[in-house]
């Protein structure tokens, strides 16, 4: 399979000829990668069977059975493992194989279910809350409580969970990133097949514009967006047909990398931070890039 160069930038971000390596197979639904820039491994979940699963150059393990149906993940500063919880409907906190509920209602009902998830710099956590794990396969199918779907933000050392978009605007909030300098954070919805950004400022969100639309194709049902990341120099890599769609700051597609299976999410990893895993539906893939993540809190003196 072929990537697809739109524009001359995209050969500054990826070798056009780059080979996607299948590392490993024989999943059910894979989402929600996160490298730890210690010890060097990459966590993963399979979602439907309930696992969260692990990988390094020795091969792939499982971590944790039951998991909840642990979808997104991400550490916090302190490298404890933050997860969203399809079948708890909540983000949860794993520290020294203590699991503690960061999050799970909203004004008394509870949450969706947690999808992909966020650190910020300042501690703060930012998720959405679509309803895809109220769903069959994917969830513990049940009514919702809120009849909406929103974007939250645990303030820094917790408290009262804040929603950060009206109501209103999104059908199904998905993936979500933040720029290299946290001034701007990148939302895309599923159903709707765009990416909004957002100015951060004081922990709230301001001037909301649409990035990016029409990231979907009819004829590949389900190849919409999904998870999404930020590179080191402000670029945008987000699920899509074929596999990830890659945007400039100012929005341009620069380009697109194939991927066989179709992709649910993606992070970077290894020593030098230039390996990109990538969760595609049975399988866990790895691709070699010129660049790397925009350095996230718990990065912090590993890139």
């Amino acid at each position: 399979m072929a990537h697809q160069v739109l524009e001359p930038g995209f050969r500054s971000l990826l070798d056009e000829n780059a080979t996607v390596r299948r590392l490993a197979t024989d999943f059910v639904f894979t989402e929600g990668p996160v490298w730890h820039p210690k010890e060097q491994y990459l966590l993963f979940s399979d979602i439907p069977p309930g696992i969260r699963r692990r990988w390094d150059k020795s091969g792939v393990r499982e971590v944790l059975k039951p998991s909840n149906m642990g979808n997104g993940m991400t550490y916090d500063r302190s490298l404890n493992l933050l997860v969203c919880e399809h079948a708890t409907s909540s983000v949860a906190r794993f520290s020294a194989g203590r699991r503690e509920v960061l999050a799970g209602h909203f004004e008394g009902k509870e949450l969706n279910s947690p999808n992909d998830v966020a650190a910020a710099a300042d501690g703060a956590i930012w998720f959405t809350d679509p309803t895809y794990g109220r769903m069959p396969v994917y969830g513990v199918e049940r009514p919702c409580q809120l009849d909406f779907r929103g974007v939250y933000r645990i303030p820094p050392g917790g408290g009262t969970l804040d929603l950060v978009v009206e109501k209103a605007m999104f059908t199904q909030p998905n993936g979500l990133c933040f720029s290299p300098d946290e001034t701007r954070l990148y939302i895309n919805d599923t159903d709707q097949a765009n990416i909004r950004v957002f100015d951060v400022e004081g922990g709230k969100l301001k001037n909301m514009r649409v990035f990016a639309s029409g990231i979907a194709d009819e004829a590949q049902p389900g190849r919409r967006p999904d998870g999404m990341k930020c590179d080191a120099l402000g670029n945008i890599w987000c699920t899509g047909p074929d596999g990830l769609w890659v945007f400039a700051p100012d929005g341009r597609l620069l380009g697109k990398v194939a991927v066989p299976e179709m992709v649910a999410n993606m992070h970077w990893g290894e020593a030098d931070w230039r390996t990109l895993f990538i969760t595609a539906s049975t399988s866990l893939y790895a691709l070699e890039t010129k660049v790397g993540p925009h350095k996230e809190s718990f990065m912090s003196g590993s890139i």
